[in-house]
């Protein structure tokens, strides 16, 4: 049987890493990943499509703002069955939630100027204790955009932008690559292949990933094929945790769920 898909993104200033997993099925689970005390904390399971790559996390770790189409949302719902949301990591009770027009809506993400407010005023709750700490802004058409917000660029071979077409579309040759913190003549590079690391005059694919990215401190957080979170370093395993055999267990949030 084939794993789960893992897409993660982490904050940029702590060290929390949000971790979207989907299936099985049309099941979709929520995570935080505590690098610096080496832990998981499983969150909600949502049966709902959470679009990864429109999602964000805080700077601070604390929240996520993500995009879903819920088809089985409640008909007095406001916000519709496609909407984005702020949340508190690792649930999905919108504590602030926009309608959109559909799944052609792009995603939103977190900025440090608090002057900066793209959103407008939610169809759901109330957005200000988060407009008192960050700004928001719609993100543009990109490929790879949590990659671009995170320190990774394209690639000088990559095509150019004009050829991958207005919604920027993932082709082959488009190539991410981020250079290890402490490091930076090791690099590790994205592209529809998957992943490989780069050192010096080698190259070293990653068969067995499907996401990774550098911890601050040099080390490698990974997302395996088969559904484990790990982190390595130098080339050993320092810690893992399987997701893999994890069923869904829609059970209710807890009370903290609820407070911004």
């Amino acid at each position: 049987m084939p794993g789960p898909r893992i897409t993660c993104i982490p904050a940029a200033a702590a060290p929390i890493v949000a971790v979207i997993r989907r299936g099985p099925s049309a099941w979709t689970q929520i995570g935080r990943w505590d690098v610096e005390h080496a832990s998981y904390e499983p969150g909600a399971w949502v049966r709902a499509r959470v679009y990864e790559d429109r999602c964000d996390l805080s700077p601070d770790g604390r929240w996520l703002a993500y995009f879903t189409l819920r088809g089985s949302a409640r008909p007095e719902w406001p916000a519709g069955i496609t909407f984005i949301a702020i949340s508190r990591l690792p649930w999905v009770r919108a504590l602030a939630a926009w309608s959109t027009c559909g799944t052609w809506t792009r995603g939103v993400h977190f900025v440090d100027d608090r002057r900066v407010w793209e959103l407008g005023e939610p169809d759901v709750g109330d957005a200000g204790p988060c407009r008192r700490r960050f700004g928001m802004k719609v993100s543009a058409a990109l490929a790879y955009p949590v990659e671009h917000r995170r320190g990774w660029r394209e690639t000088d071979e990559s095509p150019p932008r004009e050829a991958r077409g207005h919604w920027d579309e993932r082709i082959d040759g488009l190539v991410m690559a981020k250079p290890q913190p402490t490091d930076a003549t090791r690099e590790l590079r994205r592209g529809i292949a998957g992943y490989t690391l780069h050192e010096a005059a080698t190259e070293r694919a990653l068969p067995d990933v499907q996401w990774a990215d550098w911890h601050r401190d040099g080390r490698l957080l990974v997302a395996t094929i088969d559904g484990r979170l790990q982190i390595r370093a130098g080339g050993s395993i320092e810690w893992e945790r399987d997701l893999a055999r994890d069923a869904p267990d829609p059970t209710s949030p807890p009370a903290e769920a609820s407070r911004w």
